[in-house]
């Protein structure tokens, strides 16, 4: 008998959930709130990130964070206000950033990285995708020596797991990026890491899905979930009623509204990120990050996108004409002959990335709800966490061994 899954939430996470259940043999249906051509999955930096191993919530962020307040061109900007949910995950978010915590999230962060590149890799193999995927690794621009050391020490941690880094010069910069007249000190090179298109990723994967039986309900918002001895009975959107077996919450930063309905609270913040497309030839063949201005940049199918800030201001998609430029004038800071036109800066787009207080994602069951799989949670890391997420969702759900342990990533954890 093939079983009945219903996922909510049709993003990356969701889309690939969908792709491994339904390789499982299962019935699975996609409900999303859009027309599924927008979002976080849609506008952000496309990469593969095994270099990122270290979580959001660091010793010293906070310290940073309340400076950066006060100015809402800065790369991390919170807006205080009083909202419960909003001041609980601040507190856990304060009580995650220790050393001790930091240290213990980098194996499992890392872990899970690089089987979501292996993942993207086994996709690109098969015969039913033709998605644009390069390896070229990331550098890690500094253009002061203070910033430089402290982007090295990560790049030692990540040497002594096994990771291929070395920090460049200038000189050393521009043998392997020629063309780009970039204004840096040095770099930090990951060679581990990948970057993709992601819209081409989405549009593609959504096709295959709907070739291949999955039902996808779009513009549907989930209002209500029926409970019946502990189980979610029925899913009620503003269009029809369905019956699963097994339900995938996949919502992103709007997860925790559905939760609620369950009495199941899980803490995430949406975190905003802006992302400018830049069409004009920039010369920038292999994906950066501006350290200073925390600002990413990836040479894409067609153009080059420039995208970065993490603005946990609540779930709205205003746009902040302040922090859009900020991106625009980091990027000329570093590459001498950038020109971002007024134009590209009005058409640009925003996401929001469900932010955990600790930086890492929930996926599991929680003991609250037997037929409940949770998979958010993601940060910035969504997109290079897409097709390990799903495949361990689908090992959860089909009672498999699962490929990585996920005792870390339990949605029940306390902060």
């Amino acid at each position: 008998m093939s079983r009945n899954i219903v996922i909510i939430g049709g993003g990356i996470i969701g889309v690939c959930t969908a792709y491994y259940l339904q390789k499982e043999g299962c019935k699975v249906t996609v409900i999303d709130k859009t027309n599924m051509n927008s979002g976080a999955s849609h506008v952000n930096a496309g990469y593969i990130t095994p270099s990122h191993f270290i979580p959001l919530a660091t010793p010293g962020i906070i310290t940073k964070g309340i400076k950066w307040m006060f100015n809402s061109s800065s790369p991390f900007y919170v807006k205080p206000r009083l909202d419960i949910d909003f001041l609980k995950w601040s507190l856990a978010f304060k009580k995650s950033a220790t050393k001790e915590k930091v240290a213990k999230a980098i194996q499992p962060i890392l872990n899970i990285n690089l089987l979501g590149r292996d993942l993207y890799e086994d996709l690109k193999n098969t015969n039913d995708f033709n998605f644009h995927y390069e390896k070229k690794g990331l550098l890690m621009f500094y253009k002061s020596d203070k910033v430089g050391e402290e982007e090295w020490e990560v790049g030692k941690i990540g040497i002594q797991q096994g990771l291929q880094v070395e920090n460049l010069s200038a000189k050393e910069v521009a043998k392997i990026e020629p063309n780009a007249n970039l204004d840096i000190k040095g770099a930090v090179y990951y060679h581990s890491d990948a970057h993709m298109t992601p819209n081409l990723f989405m549009i593609e994967m959504i096709s295959y899905l709907e070739k291949n039986g999955v039902t996808f309900y779009k513009n549907e918002t989930v209002n209500d979930l029926q409970i019946s001895g502990g189980e979610i009975s029925s899913i009620i959107t503003n269009k029809r009623a369905l019956k699963a077996d097994e339900v995938v919450l996949a919502a992103g930063s709007w997860s925790p509204i559905i939760t609620k309905k369950l009495g199941l609270k899980i803490p995430i913040q949406a975190g905003k990120g802006y992302s400018i497309n830049v069409k004009s030839d920039t010369k920038i063949t292999i994906p950066s990050i501006l350290c200073e201005a925390k600002v990413a940049v990836t040479p894409m199918n067609g153009f080059t996108r420039f995208a970065g800030t993490m603005e946990i201001t609540g779930i709205n998609h205003d746009i902040n004409p302040k922090r859009v430029a900020a991106i625009a004038n980091a990027g000329k800071s570093y590459y001498k002959n950038l020109e971002i036109s007024s134009k590209e800066k009005e058409t640009a787009n925003c996401g929001l990335r469900p932010c955990s207080p600790d930086g890492l994602p929930y996926i599991g069951k929680s003991n609250k709800c037997k037929n409940l799989t949770i998979a958010t949670g993601h940060a910035m890391m969504g997109w290079s966490l897409g097709p390990v997420t799903g495949k361990l969702v689908s090992e959860i759900i089909s009672d498999k061994k699962l490929s990585l342990n996920i005792d870390s990533f339990h949605p029940d954890r306390k902060f």
